[in-house]
């Protein structure tokens, strides 16, 4: 897809999913910035999208819940009449917690938002985009899909259950125009790799990144450029796949 469309990303109000909405606006999509609570950031990236000639739509929903999931597609159909692309960035985590010591409701809301909120999403827009005949899906998942780190059990968990979910979804929907893909980011400078770098400490934290190949922390937009390339014309014959984009893959 190229120079049209119609977008949401999830999780659009900061880092990654910030990156992306813009770069997807910059690509000529409508973009429908979806927030849970940073109301004032989403709104600042929607302005900052029209001012430059785009296309753009805030939108508030817990998407770890089915019906506010549902609300959000319905949003975005009224305002912009289809979609092209579902991007499910939205994520949480609780680093630092080995598994035998973690809340069970911790627990089940990591799930909720990492793995549940994208599959009840997915339903939602696949009869709009079979009815088309054409769509795209990208999952952000994660390098702990590789790593398995100690004391990062539910993320981890929830981000092999996208991975999986999203080559299962490639083969069922390939028939149907749909193309289904993820990325799976290292260390991105975010706030969530900050908070689990303050988790690590110091020591553990500089030895974590140095252990990358590159020697750095990547860029959200460098994730964003992976999403853009992947909902493009220039990546048509590739679905089902998940792309680690990492630096090489930190070692720690």
């Amino acid at each position: 897809m190229n120079g049209s469309g119609v977008a949401i990303v999830t999780g659009g109000s900061r880092g990654i999913g910030w990156a992306i909405a813009r770069a997807l606006a910059d690509a000529g999509l409508a973009v429908v910035v979806n927030y849970r609570e940073r109301e004032r950031e989403a709104r600042a990236l929607v302005e900052a999208i029209t001012q430059a000639g785009g296309r753009a739509q805030a939108v508030e929903a817990d998407v770890g819940l089915r019906e506010a999931g549902q609300r959000l597609v319905r949003s975005t159909l009224e305002a912009f009449g289809q979609i092209d692309v579902l991007v499910n960035n939205a994520g949480v985590h609780l680093p630092g917690v080995p598994v035998a010591d973690v809340p069970p409701d911790e627990w089940e809301r990591v799930l909720r938002v990492n793995l549940s909120g994208p599959f009840h999403l997915i339903q939602a827009v696949l009869p709009h985009m079979r009815a088309r005949r054409t769509g795209h899906i990208v999952n952000l998942s994660s390098n702990v899909t590789q790593r398995f780190p100690a004391a990062a059990g539910p993320y981890t968990v929830s981000k092999i259950g996208l991975e999986a979910l999203t080559r299962v979804l490639a083969k069922e929907e390939g028939c149907h125009g749909i193309r289904v893909n993820a990325v799976a980011p290292g260390p991105i400078g975010t706030d969530m790799l900050d908070e689990a770098l303050t988790v690590m400490g110091s020591e553990r934290a500089g030895a974590f990144i140095a252990s990358v190949p590159l020697g750095r922390k990547g860029r959200p937009e460098e994730i964003a450029a992976v999403v853009r390339f992947l909902v493009s014309d220039a990546a048509s014959y590739l679905t089902g796949q998940v792309l680690y984009v990492n630096g090489g893959g930190p070692g720690g």
